[in-house]
C-alpha cells in the first residue's frame, strides 16, 4: 500500500501557483495502477482517496500506521465504488460481490479489507473515500439499483444530469461521509451547475468513463478569482470548502463525488451566479 499526502492551500495562495503547482495541490493522479493499491491523505477534512485494481492476486490493506492507529478503520469509515468490471470485497472475511457502480460502505472497526477481481483480464477498479468517524455503523453493500437518483438541469443550457446518492442519510447511513455518482445526460457537458460553495464541507471528484482523448475542464477558486484544471480519466480533484466547483467535458464522462465536514445536509450550499464569476 502506497500513501501520499496533499496539504492543501488557502484561496490567497492560488495566485502564486502555476499549472504544475495547482495540479500538485488540488489533484491526485495515478490512483488506478494495475495490481496495486494507492492512497492519498489530504488535510482537507482528513479525507483519504484511494484506488485499487486487483489482477490475479487479491489486494489487502488494514494496517493503521499511516493514520496513527493500530488499524486503518479504528477511527474511520469508507465508501468503495467499483468503477470497473465485476469484483468482490471481503471485510474481515465476509465477502461482498460488487458489479459495476455498486458501492460498499465500510464502517468503523473493520480490521482487514481484501479486494479482488472476477477476471484479471477485465479487472474491477475500486475507488475509495475514507473520512474520520465517531460512531460504529454496520458495513453495507449498496447496489446501483438501490441508489436514490434525482435528475436536474436544463437541456437548453447543456447541463442535464442525474445524481445517484449511495452513502447518504436517505439511502445508507454513515457518520460523516457522503458519496454518490453523477452522470451528465447525452448532449450535456456541464456538471454542478450553477456552481456553489459549501463552507462546511469539502468534496472530492473522481472523473471516470472518459475516452482516452477526452478531458474535463474543472473550474475551481473563489467566485471572483477562478482557475481551471484539465482532468483525464481516473483523475481526482480535491475541492476545498472555499472553492467553487463545476466542470465541462469534451466528451461523455461521469464522476464520483465524496464529501465530509460539519454536516450531511446535501442542500447546505451557497449558490454562485454565473454572471458573478471572474
Amino acid at each position: 500500500m502506497n500513501m501520499t499526502t496533499r496539504y492543501g492551500a488557502g484561496p490567497n495562495q492560488i495566485d502564486a501557483m502555476n499549472t504544475e503547482a495547482l495540479r500538485e495541490t488540488f489533484m491526485v493522479e495515478g490512483l488506478f495502477t494495475p495490481g496495486e493499491i494507492a492512497f492519498t491523505y489530504t488535510h482537507l477534512d482528513r479525507m483519504i482517496v484511494g484506488g485499487a485494481v486487483p489482477l490475479q492476486s487479491p489486494l489487502t490493506f488494514g494496517d493503521g500506521s499511516d493514520v496513527g492507529t493500530p488499524f486503518f478503520f479504528d477511527a474511520r469509515e469508507m465508501g468503495i465504488a467499483n468503477l470497473g468490471q465485476p469484483g468482490w470485497i471481503e471485510v474481515d472475511g465476509e465477502r461482498h460481490v460488487l458489479a459495476n457502480r455498486d458501492v460498499l460502505y465500510v464502517g468503523r472497526g473493520a480490521q482487514e479489507i481484501t479486494l479482488g477481481s472476477d477476471d484479471a483480464a477485465e479487472p474491477a477498479r475500486f475507488y475509495m473515500n475514507s473520512v474520520p468517524a465517531g460512531v460504529d455503523i454496520p458495513h453495507r453493500l449498496i447496489p446501483k439499483s438501490e441508489a436514490k437518483v434525482i435528475t436536474m438541469g436544463d437541456s437548453a443550457k447543456s447541463n442535464v444530469r442525474s445524481l445517484a446518492m449511495y452513502v447518504h442519510p436517505k439511502v445508507a447511513p454513515s457518520c460523516l461521509l457522503l458519496m454518490g455518482i453523477t452522470d451528465p445526460a447525452p448532449q450535456s457537458i456541464w456538471n454542478t451547475m450553477p456552481p456553489h460553495l459549501h463552507e462546511r464541507r469539502m468534496e472530492a471528484y473522481c472523473y471516470f468513463e472518459l475516452a482516452e482523448e477526452d478531458r474535463v475542464m474543472h473550474f475551481m477558486g473563489r467566485p471572483n478569482n477562478t482557475r481551471h484544471l484539465v482532468v483525464a480519466n481516473g483523475d481526482v480533484v480535491l475541492s476545498p470548502a472555499w472553492s467553487i466547483h463545476m466542470g465541462a467535458g469534451t466528451g461523455p464522462y461521469a464522476f464520483v463525488w465524496g464529501m465530509t465536514g460539519e454536516n450531511q445536509a446535501y442542500e447546505d450550499v451557497d449558490p454562485v451566479s454565473i454572471a458573478s464569476l471572474r
